[in-house]
């Protein structure tokens, strides 16, 4: 190999990655802010004679337009449109169903699932379609955020090196090896991979990965607060106690067929046990909000809120069933679909003089009435200290009334453009959900799937045509596609492609790999082996994966060659070691996942310094025992 010389130019694109990695570090300034500064210095620096090859200003902010900047936001655009049909939130009950509710037992499953999923399409589009599902979990649970992003995405990266699309370094590394081959004789030549040679690697690091967080999670993940609504709403049980001292569980009971009870009204049994029903579900079908004069049907299964001793009570005389936790009902009840809401009753008003069983308040407005506050006094079906139970449905409104209501968002949404109501309550997600929209979604998710692994269309164009598909058929419009993408994550990435671009071309990246491997000299065929890996780890954190693969491939097989090693093995070890990315965030997918968990450096610095040991430990391992 031709010696590479230090050069003047090298020494400053060196400081430029010294001063980066201490702004990311110390956090002076928000991270992708840090990013946007070090491509102006970037540009400012190519201003001068002595240093004008380090970055070429004409292509400073091409990275805006790269491929994978522009993958991202497509992938972010589609995500938004398969959530906003609800069939993010339906992945997300199922996940719930199966795992409960505590972390040890969520992660595994989220984590697993989105690794095989970023086996055959890019790791970033496996974690961003997942974003909004974890979301919605940690609502659920509960969960911080943060306590679950970070284990899905390190699988999502771990999961790229399953299959040889999984990763843009593995899908190039046939493409090398056919290229290295041209230099090396016939009886040394290597054999292409096939697809599903590296998955012994992949499912290890994965299995690997979920190990880890299971089994060290309670000390290595951020102990955030930080829920995935995106609201600063107070959960149903803490409003209703704290505003109106109301204290109520929402349950969910099961009533057998043929029980005595289905002779009543769900009114006669409010009444009765000073409960709320406020959702049935029948052969199937669930109503939220049901009428108050419907007759129970056997067997069936309600939603119940109010004082868990009533609720007791009520199980216990009637012989019914108390589940432990809200299964048929989960999605309903979400706070990220449905909460408390207060609405007034303005002077002017239609509703004044008439009771909500008159106007069918329930069927009219999809909202189940659990008080009404009027002059200092809450009148509710619930007994509290300093009331007695009241039969809410009969009560005359009044000018000035507060009616507190159990509501999904989208009915909450269209209530504030009724002038019979003015609604107090403003901090909600004002989404509407469009699942008649499902069939465009997923019929466009799966065209844009399809180019993905079926043809030889770039990346971006493959998700920019389920992107558009989904926009032009309206599952969401083009200022929702806006608002979808995570524009702090867009100018992360795109402003950090120069640097990695002034490594690359100064010859600054050569001159780094020569120094290493240079202290490597004389070492065994499996400290060489470890030396490589290591240097592809470290290079993959400054620079693009596919540039390190690029540069380094070609000096590791040189490596092998010279110490009479398997250059296939060592070509292998450097693609599958620019997967190895979870000590800054700098990859495409901790830079997703950073804003929504509210992550620091240092988080990553600590969870991912671990991981990226546990990378190189188990990838050489099961590389050396398998091959």
């Amino acid at each position: 190999m031709e010696a590479v010389t230090l050069t003047f130019e090298m020494t400053v694109v060196l400081g430029v990655l010294a001063f980066t990695v201490f702004l990311f570090v110390s956090e002076i300034v928000r991270i992708d802010l840090a990013a946007i500064i070090v491509m102006v210095l970037l540009g400012l620096i190519s201003q001068f004679p002595a240093t004008a090859n380090v970055a070429d200003v004409a292509q400073l902010f091409d990275g805006f337009a790269s491929n994978a900047v522009v993958s991202i936001i497509a992938v972010m655009i589609i995500g938004a449109g398969l959530d906003k049909t609800g069939i993010m939130g339906k992945v997300a009950a199922v996940i719930l169903k199966r795992g409960g509710t505590t972390e040890g037992r969520i992660i595994p499953i989220i984590s697993g699932t989105v690794g095989v999923i970023s086996s055959f399409m890019q790791n970033v589009g496996a974690a961003a379609l997942f974003l909004p599902v974890v979301s919605r979990i940690s609502v659920r649970t509960e969960i911080p955020l943060s306590r679950l992003l970070m284990p899905m995405g390190f699988c999502a990266i771990l999961g790229g090196t399953m299959t040889m699309v999984g990763s843009s370094p593995l899908i190039l590394l046939n493409d090398l090896i056919i290229s290295a081959n041209s230099g090396l004789p016939d009886g040394q030549q290597m054999a292409p991979f096939s697809l599903f040679s590296v998955t012994p690697i992949g499912l290890c690091l994965i299995l690997t990965g979920i190990v880890y967080f299971v089994v060290f999670g309670r000390w290595v993940l951020p102990k955030g607060s930080k829920t995935g609504d995106g609201t600063s709403a107070q959960s149903l049980k803490e409003y209703l106690r704290n505003i109106y001292g109301l204290h109520t569980d929402i349950v969910e009971i099961s009533i057998p067929e043929r029980h005595p009870c289905q002779r009543l009204t769900f009114d006669e049994l409010m009444q009765k046990y000073h409960v709320y029903v406020i959702g049935s579900a029948v052969s199937g079908q669930r109503w939220f909000a049901p009428l108050i004069t419907t007759q129970i049907e056997t067997p069936c299964r309600l939603a119940v809120l109010g004082p868990i001793r009533e609720i007791r009570a009520m199980v216990l005389n009637e012989d019914f069933t108390l589940h432990k936790d809200l299964e048929v009902f989960a999605e309903d009840y979400a706070s990220t679909k449905s909460g408390v809401a207060e609405l007034v009753i303005p002077p002017g008003s239609s509703l004044i003089g008439k009771t909500a069983h008159e106007i069918k308040f329930r069927k009219t407005y999809t909202a189940s009435m659990l008080a009404i506050h009027r002059d200092e006094e809450t009148l509710s079906y619930i007994e509290t200290e300093d009331h007695e139970p009241t039969a809410i449905a009969e009560v005359p409104y009044k000018a000035g009334d507060t009616l507190v209501v159990h509501i999904t968002w989208e009915s909450l949404t269209r209530l504030t453009r009724n002038r019979d109501f003015v609604v107090v309550t403003q901090d909600f997600p004002r989404e509407e959900l469009r699942p008649r929209k499902l069939g465009w979604a997923m019929l466009f998710f799966a065209i844009a799937l399809a180019l993905i692994l079926f043809s030889d269309v770039r990346l971006s164009l493959c998700l920019l045509v389920g992107a558009s598909g989904m926009i032009v058929t309206r599952v969401l419009d083009i200022d929702e596609a806006y608002e979808a993408v995570s524009w702090s994550t867009v100018f992360l990435l795109a402003s950090l492609i120069p640097l990695g671009q002034a490594v690359q071309n100064t010859g600054t990246a050569a001159w780094i790999a020569q120094q290493i491997l240079a202290l490597l000299d004389g070492w065994p065929l499996w400290g060489l082996q470890a030396g490589v890996a290591v240097l592809a780890t470290v290079f993959t954190l400054v620079m693009s994966n596919v540039g390190a693969t690029v540069l380094l491939v070609p000096l590791a097989v040189s490596i092998a060659m010279a110490a009479g090693g398997d250059p296939g093995i060592f070509a292998l070890t450097v693609a599958i070691s620019t997967s190895n990315s979870f000590l800054i965030p700098t990859h495409q997918v901790n830079a997703l996942i950073m804003g929504p968990a509210g992550y620091k450096v240092m988080d990553f610095v600590k969870s991912g310094g671990i991981m990226t040991v546990l990378f190189l430990l188990v990838s050489l391992t099961v590389m050396n025992l398998v091959y």
